[in-house]
């Protein structure tokens, strides 16, 4: 029986049912993840409808629901051999010369996401620029796309950077899901809104992964 169900309340005087809410434990399970992997995307905003009873933080099902079924990212239609793919936590501030935050929340805007998404990471640039684009995940569902990655820079700690980097678009709701479309370029846009809001496994000891399209999906 699914854990929600707990939380029903069945009204015999014609109310309609309470909302059913999920604590992040309950929606945890459901999801089958660490309570940890949700907790980012708490902390990074991208889930609506969010409620508290004490410290608990209460999640509505149907937006569990919709998690549950986000396809998973169609990396058969990409004209890439290798795909890298930036794992990232939820925003936080940083004192940095070249920005302020790192990591992702969509109120940050596409500014201040771009600078926090661009770099430093420990890479193969190459093989990012070959690939043309940069998925960017949090939790394992891509949130942003970066584009514009022919140039790099690298620095003192063999950490690398994408100066001319473009956000094509990020999410603001990954329930719905609801994207923003950043980029004035079509192929930009187009890659967007086929990435953005899918489930993307990866693993990787470092903030970069690496994956490899199956050419044999449909």
């Amino acid at each position: 029986m699914c854990a929600a169900s707990v939380l029903l309340r069945h009204h015999t005087t014609g109310e309609a049912d309470m909302a059913v809410l999920l604590t992040t434990g309950q929606a945890a399970a459901e999801l089958d993840c660490a309570i940890t992997t949700l907790r980012r995307l708490i902390r990074a905003d991208v889930l609506p409808g969010l409620s508290h009873r004490g410290v608990r933080v209460m999640i509505p099902l149907d937006v569990v629901q919709a998690l549950q079924q986000r396809p998973h990212t169609p990396l058969h239609r990409l004209d890439a051999r290798e795909i890298a793919v930036l794992r990232i936590d939820a925003a936080r501030r940083v004192d940095e010369n070249d920005r302020t935050w790192i990591g992702y929340a969509p109120h940050l805007g596409a500014g201040h996401l771009l600078k926090s998404l661009h770099g430093w990471w420990r890479c193969d640039p190459a093989s990012i620029a070959a690939a043309g684009l940069l998925p960017v995940t949090l939790s394992g569902y891509v949130v942003a796309v970066l584009t514009g990655l022919d140039t790099w820079q690298r620095n003192d700690q063999g950490r690398y950077a994408f100066p001319d980097a473009r956000l094509a678009g990020y999410i603001t709701d990954l329930a719905a899901p609801t994207m923003e479309l950043t980029s004035a370029r079509h192929d930009d846009r187009a890659l967007a809104a086929l990435l953005l809001g899918t489930r993307l496994v990866s693993h990787s000891g470092g903030a970069i992964a690496y994956v490899t399209p199956d050419t044999t999906a449909s």
